[in-house]
């Protein structure tokens, strides 16, 4: 759990929206800003896969969070205006209940005994907290990446829990690609001997499969655009490692390796597969049989849509997708797509570009 988080939890049972339940689940959240008398100024911030809910520096927490260079006084999500609030995600393992916590039926980690995990889930435990902090209606829900479709489960299932809506990077639903490179992924942990089935030891986890896994998340959260101005085709210097004699010579591989090992042991893989496969599952279209159908269910008054041209894990024309569905139902809709080269990690690389687009959001 990330220093300074708050922890909320919930009494008696918390129903799983494909079956089964939590016993008195946790969710872990930190708020940067002040609540307004009549709490209507409140954002509330839904991250990707892997992140914590310390999306920014704190007095409580003075390390930078994921999303440093858009929250704080005179930011777009200026602390000085708005109370921030991010959750992190039901079934993540950075302070809220998932596969890694202990099951208080059985004094043992639920490992694979936790049960089928969905972005409505994830959803309900930042409702959960909303309705902690006596907050009946937000002035904004955002989502980027895997939080997106967070946001829309959220918006879709709570219909007058919010005024407006962002959506960064995200979609109604995975495209057949990002449901491909999402199964290899879940297949190289489960596929690593150290698995076993879900009952690694915490103190020797399945390394090698968390590594290959995020090394092909990495390739996919970024383009080819940038790797060929980033590292062309720079070697690295040295003879090499002999004992690999047919990886390690040129910089983007160094690069792929030194992101797999900052990741690996700091994410728990039962979690990784869990909010992986919940990714996957989400479809807009299963509140009420259609894209539209599920659309209509919310009851905004004004979203944003952001995109990026080099994206592709969430292309642009699934965020036009998105517009044009919110287009239908509500009143004030704009949709930006911003010409970066950084992928789909641009929402948390490239700010000079985000900046702008989400302040003219609230500036309106």
């Amino acid at each position: 759990m990330a220093k300074g988080s708050k922890l909320l939890q919930l009494t008696g049972r918390f129903p799983m929206h494909h079956g089964g339940f939590l016993q008195e689940p946790v969710i872990a959240y930190e708020t940067w800003g002040t609540l307004s008398e009549h709490a209507d100024n409140a954002i509330l911030l839904f991250g990707g896969l892997s992140p914590s809910a310390h999306a920014s520096s704190s007095p409580q927490n003075p390390a930078s969070g994921w999303w440093e260079d858009m929250i704080g006084a005179g930011l777009p999500l200026d602390t000085d205006q708005f109370f921030i609030v991010c959750i992190n995600s039901l079934g993540s393992c950075f302070g809220s209940t998932g596969p890694a916590s202990v099951d208080p039926a059985t004094g043992e980690r639920y490992r694979l005994n936790f049960p089928a995990l969905t972005l409505e889930d994830v959803a309900a435990g930042g409702y959960e907290v909303l309705k902690h902090l006596a907050i009946e209606r937000l002035h904004t829900v955002i989502g980027c990446s895997m939080g997106g479709m967070s946001a829309l489960a959220f918006c879709t299932l709570y219909p007058n829990a919010a005024h407006g809506l962002i959506l960064i990077s995200s979609a109604a639903r995975a495209l057949p690609f990002a449901i491909a490179v999402r199964s290899l992924q879940r297949e190289m942990i489960q596929k690593d001997p150290k698995w076993l089935g879900g009952n690694y030891d915490p103190a020797d986890p399945p390394l090698v499969g968390q590594r290959l896994a995020r090394k092909l998340g990495m390739i996919t959260y970024r383009s080819a655009a940038e790797w060929q101005q980033r590292f062309g085709r720079e070697r690295i210097a040295g003879e090499g490692d002999p004992a690999t004699p047919f990886y390690g010579d040129f910089a983007v591989e160094s690069y792929l390796e030194a992101q797999a090992n900052k990741f690996t042991g700091q994410f728990d893989p039962n979690c990784y597969l869990y909010l992986s496969r919940a990714s996957d599952l989400f479809d807009l279209a299963e509140h009420g049989g259609s894209l539209q159908a599920g659309f209509a269910k919310m009851r905004l008054q004004r979203a944003l849509v952001v995109g990026v041209t080099s994206d592709i894990l969430f292309p642009l024309q699934q965020q036009r997708e998105l517009a044009l569905g919110l287009e239908n139902n509500v009143s004030r809709v704009r949709f930006e797509a911003l010409d970066c080269i950084k992928g789909h990690d641009s929402f948390l690389a490239d700010m000079d570009a985000f900046r702008p687009v989400v302040s003219r959001y609230f500036d309106d």
